[in-house]
């Protein structure tokens, strides 16, 4: 089997595998379907398609990668760390020694030119075409996503637009509010490449909006990549399949032909509107900022075309295993920049980009500082307001235990590093909008070197005797349903929860 092939494929997938559930009775776009996707998302719940949605003719589907389960699903791979797996083979390609070795290495680069997207003559994607005032917003099934937004948001769309330097393409996913039915506001944020294009026209840059992806594709769209790498190339390599391109009607631009629905149209440079406030994935309202205006030229849609959408706000949501997936997927580029990295965990309650905690192979004194920087200038990474390094022993996906160092081997006045730098577009904290301070929190076990007295011994049990406990385990008749695999025994905080709800 492969990732699916297109969104009707993936929502056959889900369905049979249980994962998908449709909804008949009308809803209403207009908070009431938030309503019901914030508990389904935060009880574990089920991709839901909705197919009455008031005033429109169109289904809604969303929650389709709620769950790290589905998240490795859209990738056919049985976990996340497996999809990076396939990036790092590519990553790690060495100059070959050998025939052998010349004959994987070509299978690799053959891997990566057949990834390139393929022009086609015509996609499923263009089977209707609206233009004039039959290309109408109110078409669609759009959400008002929490009370305090400013309108309906467009939320999962990729935003295709092209460098008018130098042709090179951009795929991203900013979330585009609806002003009308032939126009929305474009969320271009200050780092984006989205607005490098646009800052980079002189008077207008034509822009494809696609709809409704197969699932890696819609996944590469929020893609972090460096600007010379085309997200589509990106899908098409993760899917082992290139992606179907076809040419826009009304724009010059390339969109992918599976699409559910596609809106095309312009951004004039010198038009900007004041967009949002926006319930966001920090759990804040955004607030209102100018931003460019969409002007819709044509609308081209499948027939019984499904409108996809996501909720974002207060962690957890469904974006969390979009993050994850990122996190996963590019910590062997991510180790190709500062190879001491062991793993690095982005926990889901810091929205992204508040915390990372890192694990590193430390080989000297202020080696924990010197990763610190070292993720401060990568990438999208640099936004990161607060870092903590622990040794590579530690598991940076259990809290617990990363908390116990934090605990255990910091003293403040000389293991907490202050520094300042860019901060996300949506940060409500600083003083000043994109700029302020971080932190970083060295837990590492410390030497003579760093000016420390000896330190003590960690405690541990004999190996002798864990292996013959191990033996005899079954003998002893306990059942620890929480057993961690490590030793430890996470901790379930459901019932505390629950239990302080009384």
């Amino acid at each position: 089997m492969a990732p699916p092939a297109d969104l009707r494929d993936w929502i056959a997938r889900l369905e049979r595998d249980g994962e998908l559930v449709r909804i008949g009775a009308e809803v209403d776009a207009h908070l009431e379907i938030t309503e019901i996707v914030d508990r389904t998302v935060k009880a574990g719940g089920p991709a839901l398609l909705f197919e009455n949605v008031k005033g429109s003719d169109h289904a809604l589907l969303i929650n389709q990668f709620g769950t790290e389960r589905r998240m490795a699903m859209a990738f056919d791979a049985p976990s996340l760390d497996a999809v990076a797996e396939r990036l790092t083979d590519v990553l790690e390609l060495q100059p070959p020694q050998g025939l052998m070795e010349k004959v994987r290495g070509l299978q690799k680069l053959k891997s990566i030119a057949d990834s390139r997207p393929r022009s086609v003559r015509g996609g499923a994607c263009q089977e209707i075409v609206l233009t004039g005032d039959d290309a109408s917003l109110d078409l669609l099934p759009i959400q008002t996503c929490w009370p305090g937004d400013a309108g309906p948001f467009i939320t999962l769309p990729a935003v295709i637009t092209k460098d008018p330097r130098d042709g090179t393409r951009n795929v991203g996913m900013y979330r585009m509010q609806k002003l009308g039915p032939r126009a929305t506001a474009m969320h271009w944020q200050i780092h984006k490449d989205g607005r490098a294009d646009y800052l980079a026209t002189d008077g207008k840059i034509e822009v494809a909006v696609a709809l409704g992806l197969d699932p890696v594709t819609a996944y590469a769209a929020s893609a972090p990549l460096p600007k010379h790498i085309d997200e589509l190339m990106l899908a098409g390599f993760l899917r082992g399949a290139p992606v179907d391109v076809v040419r826009a009607k009304t724009v010059d631009v390339e969109v992918p032909a599976n699409a559910e629905i596609v809106l095309e149209g312009y951004i004039d440079k010198d038009e900007l509107t004041d967009e949002g406030p926006f319930g966001d994935h920090t759990g804040y309202y955004t607030p209102a900022e100018p931003f460019p205006v969409f002007r819709l030229s044509a609308i081209t849609m499948r027939r019984g075309a499904i409108y996809p959408s996501i909720v974002v706000g207060k962690p957890p949501q469904e974006d969390a295993w979009l993050g994850k997936a990122t996190e996963r997927i590019f910590l062997p580029a991510v180790r190709l920049t500062v190879p001491e990295i062991v793993d690095y965990d982005l926990p889901v309650a810091g929205a992204f980009h508040n915390c990372c905690i890192v694990s590193i192979r430390k080989a000297y004194p202020g080696h924990a500082q010197k990763v610190m920087h070292a993720i401060w200038g990568l990438g999208m990474l640099s936004l990161t307001k607060s870092i903590v390094v622990v040794d590579e022993h530690v598991d940076v996906h259990d809290y617990g235990d990363v908390m116990f160092y934090v605990g255990a081997n910091v003293d403040p006045k000389r293991d907490v590093l202050l520094s300042e730098g860019p901060l996300d577009h949506l940060d409500h904290a600083p003083t000043r909008q994109f700029y302020g301070g971080k932190i970083g929190i060295d837990a590492t076990r410390k030497g003579p070197a760093e000016g420390t007295r000896e330190w003590p011994p960690e405690i541990g049990m004999a190996s002798d005797v864990q292996a013959l406990v191990d033996r005899r385990w079954s003998d002893y008749g306990i059942a620890l349903a929480g057993a961690a695999g490590n030793g430890r025994i996470r901790q379930d905080p459901g019932p505390l929860r629950r239990l302080l709800r009384r």
